[in-house]
């Protein structure tokens, strides 16, 4: 995500470990947190080091946030900085009037119990944190990843999910097109409380219909157990070429009208033709308002804490 340059966004990388935020483009704003808690280290998996790390770095984060309206928080939730420190950043950016956006991932099921046991902690305590959130479980990926892949290529995969998501967003309220959809609708929509899911849909001109099997590759959202049926908000941009036409752009989206709330509030952006997306289509969508899912596999033998936990039903002690 932070070799793809977007206008008007800024990245902003926080962490305790002095030699990550030195491996980081130069382009990129630092903050380092933690800095008398861990000197420069990690926070080996204590999400109290990471809580406390940020604690500590509460005016750089603040001032990094300064004049912030719409704040993307990403985080793997199960280690200890991103973890214990996600809530608290989040809650400075509340402070600065910013919209916040928590996007996070949970543990692949090969990072044993104990780091999911984590990751829930970690959501329950951002989730009032922020204006929503939306997570996105990482064993859901390993469908995309070949068997004999090595471990880093499933965390980069994790990587470029949380990444592609935001930056579609992104690119919705600050590159201008045909139909255009601004901040004002974003914060429409992420306001609305619940569930919500950002997904991507795309098609080319072997499909008949390409504005529509975009619109379905969107809505059946592989990447995560959560489905916009009965969503409440919907904000979503078809960007293509120059042959793409209103009228497929109509079905698709009266594809996706039927599959939510008959009150949803709904906003939808046409992004300006290009060349380079001939007999291309591609659909961003992001829902609000539905309810979370369970992960599968052996997450959701874990029973209904997980799902009470994912909801907000239920705290842990």
């Amino acid at each position: 995500m932070l070799k793809k340059p977007t206008p008007g966004v800024q990245y902003i990388v926080c962490n305790t470990d002095i030699k990550s935020l030195d491996s980081c483009p130069t382009d990129i704003l630092s903050v380092q947190i933690g800095e008398h808690l861990t000197r420069g280290f990690g926070a080996g998996g204590d999400t109290r080091v990471g809580e406390k790390a940020a604690e500590e770095g509460r005016f750089r984060v603040k001032r990094a946030l300064k004049d912030a309206e719409l704040v993307f928080i990403t985080a793997g939730m199960g280690g200890g900085t991103g973890t214990g420190a996600a809530p608290i950043v989040a809650e400075i950016a509340k402070e600065s009037r910013a919209l916040v956006i928590g996007v996070v991932t949970t543990p692949f099921s090969f990072e044993g119990k104990r780091r999911f046991s984590l990751a829930l902690t970690g959501i329950r305590r951002l989730r009032p944190a922020v204006d929503n959130l939306i997570i996105i479980h990482n064993d859901r990926l390993l469908q995309f990843v070949e068997q004999n892949s090595p471990t880093g290529h499933a965390f980069a995969v994790a990587d470029e999910a949380v990444s592609e998501g935001i930056l579609a967003v992104s690119q919705l309220i600050n590159v201008p097109g045909e139909i255009n959809v601004d901040l004002a609708d974003v914060k429409s929509v992420m306001g609305i409380p619940g569930g919500a899911l950002m997904a991507i849909g795309r098609a080319d001109s072997q499909s008949r219909y390409p504005a529509q099997e975009a619109a379905e590759q969107a809505i059946s959202n592989p990447l995560l157990d959560i489905d916009i049926k009965g969503a409440r908000g919907i904000l979503f941009n078809f960007s293509g070429g120059p042959d793409l036409t209103l009228g497929e752009v109509n079905d698709a989206a009266n594809l996706i009208a039927r599959e939510v709330h008959p009150d949803c509030t709904m906003f939808f952006g046409m992004s300006t033709p290009s060349e380079e997306m001939r007999n291309q289509v591609k659909l961003t969508l992001v829902a609000t308002g539905i309810n979370p899912a369970l992960p599968t596999n052996w997450l959701a033998e874990m029973g209904e804490t997980i799902k009470e936990v994912l909801t907000g039903q239920r705290r842990l002690k």
